[in-house]
């Protein structure tokens, strides 16, 4: 009885390591991620600061708001930033500690430097909870710009790719 009752005095002491608080619907997140490039003789710099929130319809989806802001640093130029602010949908796989999702973005793209115009696009990432409500997360998304509706079927072809690491918290 005594051995019964240690082993399951460890096992209930071990549940909450494997216990995931996966979202549920009404949760919210946030995120916080960021990027960089240069070119070899580090002329030419760029770096991103993203964030986003969302909030969560059911236990794989969510919408929410994503805002960029970019820093380019030129040799022989002032620093010049711009940003871009787009509505997204994602769509997460399976319940485990780790969750990929693909999803759609949309939004608009204005700086000191750009033109101003519309953006949009596929994404796709993976988020890995590293506790109850805190995640690792990384994306890759492709964004095409365009004018308007006709305007972006002739353009998806000619998008970008780009790519964040950060961390989120869901509340």
């Amino acid at each position: 009885m005594n051995r019964l009752f240690k082993t399951s005095l460890l096992v209930a002491a071990m549940l909450p390591a494997f216990a995931v608080a996966a979202p549920v619907a009404g949760d919210r997140e946030v995120t916080l991620s960021g990027a960089g490039s240069s070119d070899k003789d580090f002329d030419d710099t760029v770096f991103s600061v993203q964030g986003s929130w969302g909030t969560y319809l059911d236990d794989a989806s969510m919408w929410g708001i994503r805002q960029t802001v970019n820093a380019r640093d030129s040799e022989g130029e002032s620093v010049q930033f711009d940003g871009s602010t787009r509505v997204f949908y994602d769509y997460h796989f399976g319940s485990g500690n780790t969750r990929p999702f693909v999803g759609l973005s949309v939004g608009g793209l204005y700086g000191e430097e750009v033109d101003e115009t519309f953006m949009g696009g596929p994404e796709i990432g993976i988020k890995h909870w590293v506790q109850d409500k805190t995640f690792i997360t990384a994306m890759a998304e492709y964004q095409f710009l365009f004018k308007s509706g006709s305007d972006a079927r002739d353009r998806y072809d000619d998008g970008a790719f780009f790519y964040s690491v950060g961390i989120g918290y869901n509340y």
